[in-house]
């Protein structure tokens, strides 16, 4: 019974790791150093589902040029998801955002409310794709940048699929006028 109990509370314990964005105090370069692209400049739109309803939602990614290495960043639509992480008053949530470089695949470092999330960033036939990582995608303590950049470098070799926060993926955005 004891066994039952122990291996239903891990059950729990990891479904509930698995469902919180992962949010540091560092970036994944101190000082931001890739140009922005003008190309990913505009607004994207994806469709999601609500982890709760199921239900299609629709989701606005808009960027614009903040400074030449930094992006203004602001998502919009129904975010219901986004809701159980941050306290979000209306439908758009905004922040600044640069790129950076770890072992040939780009992140982006996104601040929203003083917290920074990494995100992997994919642009594949005119599409971007924003993955950010799980909360437990390790279990160091991060002290800097520098270990940031390691752990997630780490965490990419060493994994056949990288542990992302899924309900907030937003995969094959298209670009809209």
């Amino acid at each position: 019974m004891k066994t039952l109990v122990k291996i239903s509370l891990l059950f729990i314990l990891s479904a509930s790791l698995c469902s919180c964005p992962y949010n540091s105090a560092y970036n994944l370069d101190e000082v931001p150093g890739i140009y922005v692209e003008d190309i990913l400049l505009g607004r994207w739109v994806t469709f999601t589902k609500d982890p709760v309803s199921k239900k299609e939602a629709i989701v606005y990614l808009s960027l614009s040029k903040k400074t030449d290495t930094e992006y203004h960043i602001s998502f919009s639509g129904k975010l219901d998801a986004i809701r159980r992480y941050e306290p979000v008053t209306s439908d758009s949530l905004s922040g600044t955002a640069f790129m950076s470089t770890v072992d040939n695949r780009q992140f982006f470092n996104i601040q929203i409310n003083a917290r920074i999330y990494i995100a992997e960033f994919i642009f594949k036939d005119e599409k971007i794709s924003l993955l950010p990582l799980a909360e437990h995608f390790t279990a160091k303590m991060i002290f800097n940048s520098v270990e940031l950049r390691h752990s997630v470098a780490f965490h990419y070799k060493t994994r056949v699929h990288p542990i992302l926060d899924e309900d907030l993926c937003l995969r094959d955005m298209i670009k809209i006028k």
